[in-house]
């Protein structure tokens, strides 16, 4: 063979020795002996473990998503599945824990696996590969797909995991116990304490922002609101934010002659009547109507079997015989505590004292249950007037006793009633002091305007919104 003296030099090539030629390595993707059992038992594994992650992903939001109130419901049907989704989600700290160390056991494997086989077959090219791939499989098949599963169907993937997680969470309790330590260990270095009833003391206002989220949402009529907001809110509510005030009460002498108690009593719209002796706040009993009645036709009965001739004038009937005795309750009592005491004792009527013992107002059971469906009103009662509103302004003119839950309930409005009880208690909060008559405020993106005023007391407003600028 004759070598072109450019080439020769470029080789070192002698004359006499013979050219060897060695042939390059060929692409280990085109290498069929790579393809081999371990590459198949490998692929599958990795498949094995995103079938496992997408599991641990898909019962994670499946078991958090799932309501408590609607498993119990399929439980008490029968339905083993959501039992044990009960029990499971009881400890939410140890099922994320055990789910979680779960799933990313099986990713961190799938991943490394992945990243062997891609250098295999790639080189140093392999592990750019094996990242892509894995984040694509990973993201679709083991976090997304299970998840929006999931999330349409929560019960009923609850109840189906249940039974294999609580497995996953007996078997990883050692690991997941030290875990919770180690991090409320950790937490605490931070001033950040954990409370296991913390879920259980959400519950009220997760059922709260529910109702309202379904009102805003068209799902929930407000009437319906109102009582289901109504009647969790007694437990917050005290008898001092409903009672009717002391200036308000009608009360009897007790020495007044009995013909002119009755009088009183047939004249009022009220069935109870407290009565008092020299002071208004010495209340010794609380007169009921019916009570009044039946002791006077018995006392008339008696004494015409002895003088049916002559006229009974009720002198000498004694009111306190037939009084009942009164009960009081102080003014920080809750409306829950307040209606469980009423249907205890039987009684629906109560006075109200402060801490000092004075005489603050009285509060009925009718009061507590109007906070829950509204206004109960007979053809004998008072009602109290709804916000008349102006079709031109807008503005509603109110009555300045009118409380500020009544109010809102009225007008949809969501006026705070934390420092003061009615709407005239608002406007002198806010105002620090008793405006006259024409005065004008805004807060709380509305403006308030003082129409009339009697002693010390804002007896009519004009409320509208403010504008927007």
């Amino acid at each position: 063979m004759i070598c072109p003296p450019q080439v020769c030099r470029l080789l070192r090539w002698r004359p006499g020795v013979p050219i060897t030629y060695r042939m390059t390595e060929t692409s280990p993707l085109l290498d069929p002996a790579l393809l081999d059992a371990a590459f198949w038992i490998t692929a599958a594994a990795i498949a094995a473990l995103l079938i496992l992650s997408a599991f641990f992903s898909g019962s994670e939001t499946a078991l958090t998503a799932a309501s408590r109130g609607k498993l119990r419901s399929q439980a008490d049907k029968g339905e083993k599945g959501a039992e044990r989704a009960l029990n499971v989600t009881e400890d939410s700290e140890r099922l994320i824990g055990s789910v979680l160390l779960g799933n990313n056991l099986v990713n961190i494997l799938a991943t490394s696996l992945a990243t062997a086989l891609f250098t295999k077959l790639f080189g140093q090219n392999g592990v750019a590969l094996a990242t892509l791939a894995m984040t694509v499989l990973v993201l679709i098949f083991a976090e997304v797909l299970p998840k929006t599963y999931a999330i349409t169907n929560p019960e009923t993937a609850a109840a189906r995991v249940a039974g294999p997680i609580s497995l996953v969470v007996t078997v990883f309790a050692p690991v997941v116990g030290f875990v919770r330590l180690l991090v409320r260990g950790i937490l605490r270095l931070f001033g950040v304490e954990t409370d296991p009833e913390a879920d259980v003391l959400a519950v009220r206002d997760e059922i709260a922002g529910a109702i309202a989220l379904g009102h805003v949402e068209g799902v929930v009529e407000k009437e319906d609101r109102d009582r289901l907001l109504g009647a969790l809110d007694l437990g917050d509510r005290t008898v001092e934010e409903i009672m009717l005030h002391r200036s308000q009460i009608e009360m009897v002498d007790v020495d007044l002659p009995a013909s002119e108690i009755l009088e009183r009593s047939l004249k009022s719209p009220y069935t109870r009547l407290p009565l008092y002796r020299d002071d208004p706040e010495n209340i010794v009993g609380v007169l009921h109507s019916k009570d009044l009645l039946r002791g006077m036709h018995a006392e008339r009965t008696a004494h015409e079997h002895e003088a049916p001739h002559m006229l009974v004038d009720f002198h000498d009937f004694d009111v306190m015989a037939v009084a009942m005795k009164p009960y009081f309750v102080p003014e920080t009592t809750t409306l829950d505590d307040q209606m469980r005491q009423f249907l205890k004792r039987h009684t629906h009527f109560a006075l109200v004292v402060d801490e000092y013992g004075a005489l603050q107002g009285l509060i009925t059971l009718e009061d507590i249950l109007e906070e829950i469906v509204g206004e109960i009103t007979d053809e004998f009662d008072r009602s109290e007037a709804a916000p008349k509103q102006s079709g031109e302004t807008g503005e509603w003119e109110v009555d300045g006793g009118m409380t500020i839950r009544d109010f809102n309930r009225w007008t949809d409005c969501s006026l705070p009633d934390e420092e003061a009880n009615t709407m005239a208690g608002l406007v002198i909060h806010e105002a620090q002091t008793i405006p006259n008559p024409g005065q004008v405020f805004s807060f709380h993106g509305y403006r308030f305007e003082v129409v009339s005023r009697k002693d010390n007391r804002i007896t009519k407003l004009k409320i509208r919104p403010l504008t927007e600028s």
